[in-house]
């Protein structure tokens, strides 16, 4: 047995739509293996008739988990092992109903669902979050981030040079952006509201499905277009703006046309001027709902962050940071949170 397999505290699945990323996480959750499959929940890999004869539909989970870390958990047997994201979905390995929001953060990790392999192992499966209203919202996975972010907030707490803060927006820039807003109390953190903007998926179709995409080009050696993004970021901001995004989009081609913008320059311009329109539609939601986040928080690619942190600044936030490794560190929280680990002091 490999050494290094005895430090094994817990197998964490971060496993999306399209992808499984596998943790084998250590004392204090440090990160100690990680494995990136391209098994999400809606291209599981193929099993073969004689190996799936007389199994359930559920076959391809298996598989795709075995792969992901039966050698850890041969090595480490008693290991715990929690997932989250679509695989607690209707198309997923086993469905867990969402928990309604406001929610306080340690219900979540007392909520798991769990699921027995053929080998008898047990998988914790973390809970989506919904919001119901006339337009229903719901997430799965972002909740394990946003835990993993506020993990962040409680060490900074514990320093000498924490600031507190009533009021945090974590911002989820992604295909479908999510803004969760999260409200600290001594003894509890809550998340409150949320919303969702599919800025990503709108982005790609209108680039690759659209006659706006047609005269546009790639990034070149320089880089970005900066001052194009600026100039599409605040377009929301102005008059024009204001009569909504299907009134402005158009403006990405005819700039083109006039000669104000180049190939790289529309693409740019597009991507800011998407993003505006959502920066901004989050201005007024948090003006409406009477909330001044004292601080934001970003989770995402590093490039999209970036992004999200230049457009945010210009239209006056400006405190804005960026959680790393959110995602492990959400999913040993709730680990803890479900008593799945031995203790905290313990480790």
């Amino acid at each position: 047995m490999n050494p290094a397999q005895n430090q094994t505290r817990l197998i964490a699945l971060d496993w999306g739509t399209s992808s499984l990323r596998a943790y084998r996480l250590g004392a204090q959750g440090r990160v100690l293996d990680l494995r990136s499959l391209p098994w999400g929940v809606m291209q599981l890999p193929e099993v073969t008739t004689a190996v799936a004869a007389g199994v359930d539909d559920k076959t391809g989970f298996e598989f795709a988990f075995e792969q992901a870390c039966g050698d850890w958990l041969r090595a480490a047997p008693q290991t715990p092992v929690i997932a989250a994201g679509m695989v607690g979905s209707r198309q997923g390995w086993r469905e867990t109903p969402y928990l309604p929001i406001p929610i306080a953060i340690d219900q979540i990790g007392g909520s798991l669902s769990t699921v027995k392999t053929r080998s008898g192992q047990i998988v914790h499966i973390v809970p989506g979050l919904i919001q119901s209203s006339a337009l229903p919202n719901v997430m799965r996975g972002e909740e394990t981030q946003v835990i993993g972010a506020l993990a962040l907030l409680d060490a900074e707490r514990n320093s000498h040079t924490a600031t507190e803060a009533d009021q945090v927006l974590i911002g989820l820039p992604g295909t479908h952006s999510k803004w969760v807003q999260i409200r600290r109390l001594e003894s509890q953190d809550r998340i409150t509201h949320f919303d969702t903007f599919m800025t990503g998926e709108l982005y790609a179709a209108l680039c690759g499905h659209t006659i706006l995409g047609r005269t546009m080009s790639a990034s070149d050696a320089n880089g970005d277009d900066h001052a194009a993004f600026d100039r599409g970021v605040l377009v929301a901001q102005t008059p024009a703006g204001r009569n909504g995004l299907l009134s402005t989009m158009f403006s990405t081609r005819t700039l083109g046309l006039t000669g104000a913008l180049d190939g790289v320059g529309q693409r740019e311009y597009l991507s800011g001027l998407l993003i505006g329109h959502e920066i901004a539609a989050l201005q007024t939601l948090l003006k409406d709902q009477a909330q001044q986040p004292a601080r934001v928080m970003l989770i995402g690619a590093a490039a999209l962050c970036a992004r999200y942190t230049r457009a945010l600044g210009a239209v006056g936030f400006d405190r804005i940071d960026v959680a790393a490794q959110a995602t492990e560190r959400g999913l040993w929280q709730l680990a803890l949170g479900a008593g799945l680990l031995r203790s905290a002091a313990a480790d």
